[in-house]
């Protein structure tokens, strides 16, 4: 009988992307212990030689050419910036990989559809990280509405700004904020809705008179007849002394509702229903990226595809809804306030920041 050692249980994963999204995974993945993190690939070369600091037993490359001919490999998970992502999703499909990929799926809505048309038939399992459909106060809210609790869904309302990534730090192939962060809210608003989008209208401002509007609200129904409303920024208190942020989401039913709040630290879930009244805190969670890994695991295990993990045709639906929205603002009038010197100031803070939001990778 052939003996395996602990690694050869374990799945083989190449990490391409070190960044800090990498790192995250990267992260839990050693945490879960069912990961083998054979290859870590970066194009820049002090983030190799991190790499090779933290993770000495992996295979340290520059290219991916040696990851997707390595028949070893099982899954790549795609980290690396936008632009690079249909490509290496089309390599993967061909070397029969599975996938696991940050959003959106691609850097322009036409690539993005043409990876949907690739993957649907492709013999590979493939998830992409809408990080809000796996975490635990999101699917006890929508539990909660299941067991018809707050009667007929009919609005929702979700509001995220925070003083987070100022215009010019990370949104460059990812699209202004309501598309870079603003897409998860898009996601998860269509998961309550269980419906498809039918109208929108949608108002942003250039602030610091910054060539794109970074906070925008959009309101609309979808062809359920469910009312939504989002509200996304980066706009929230950038020079205050002492940075805070509004988080929230409000859904409301024909008989009663459910909210959630957070500070990053607790999320506080508050469920007003007909039979019952709870009132829930628990720890964040985060980017909620061990719930991803371990539903991809279990998935590779069992061969069968966990339900609860999120498509790309998601993530791409998603994608198309934050840029319509986005370029239904541009169409509205669209103040300006404020000016780039103001602008300049956030970024100066921001170089040096260490406790706040949206901190950047040094």
């Amino acid at each position: 009988m052939n003996r395996h050692t602990s690694r050869d249980r374990k799945i083989k994963v190449a990490l391409i992307g070190f960044g800090r999204m990498g790192r995250l995974y990267f992260e839990e993945m050693q945490k879960s212990g069912r990961w083998d993190i054979a290859y870590i690939c970066d194009a820049d070369a002090s983030t190799r030689q991190l790499a090779k600091e933290l993770s000495p037993e992996s295979e340290i490359v520059s290219t991916d050419q040696e990851i997707f001919a390595d028949n070893s490999v099982q899954v790549v998970g795609l980290f690396a910036l936008a632009d690079s992502r249909a490509r290496q999703i089309k390599k993967a499909i061909q070397y029969g990989k599975h996938i696991i990929a940050e959003k959106p799926i691609a850097d322009t809505m036409e690539a993005e559809w043409e990876v949907i048309d690739m993957i649907k038939d492709a013999n590979v399992l493939s998830t992409v990280n809408l990080y809000l459909r796996n975490s635990w106060y999101h699917n006890l809210m929508k539990e909660y509405i299941r067991n018809g609790e707050i009667g007929e869904l009919a609005i929702i309302r979700i509001c995220h700004m925070t003083p987070g990534l100022a215009p010019g730090e990370g949104h460059e192939y990812e699209g202004p904020a309501f598309h870079d962060c603003g897409m998860h809210y898009v996601d998860i608003t269509r998961w309550y809705a269980e419906s498809e989008f039918k109208t929108w209208n949608a108002q942003g401002i250039n602030m610091w008179n910054y060539k794109d509007p970074w906070w925008i609200q959009c309101h609309g129904t979808f062809r359920n007849g469910v009312v939504f409303d989002i509200t996304q920024g980066f706009v929230y208190g950038q020079l205050s002394k002492d940075q805070t942020h509004n988080s929230y989401v409000d859904i409301i039913g024909t008989k009663g509702i459910v909210r959630m709040t957070h500070d990053f630290n607790t999320a506080t879930v508050d469920l007003h229903g007909v039979t019952q009244t709870l009132h829930v805190e628990r720890p964040f969670g985060g980017k909620n990226i061990d719930v991803l890994c371990n539903l991809f695991a279990d998935s590779i295990e069992t061969g069968i595809r966990s339900p609860q993990l999120p498509l790309m045709y998601d993530s791409t639906v998603a994608s198309e809804y934050a840029w319509r929205f986005l370029q239904n603002a541009r169409k509205n009038d669209l103040p300006a306030i404020g000016n780039l010197r103001t602008l300049e100031q956030i970024r100066e803070r921001r170089r040096n920041l260490t406790n706040g939001y949206g901190l950047l990778t040094k």
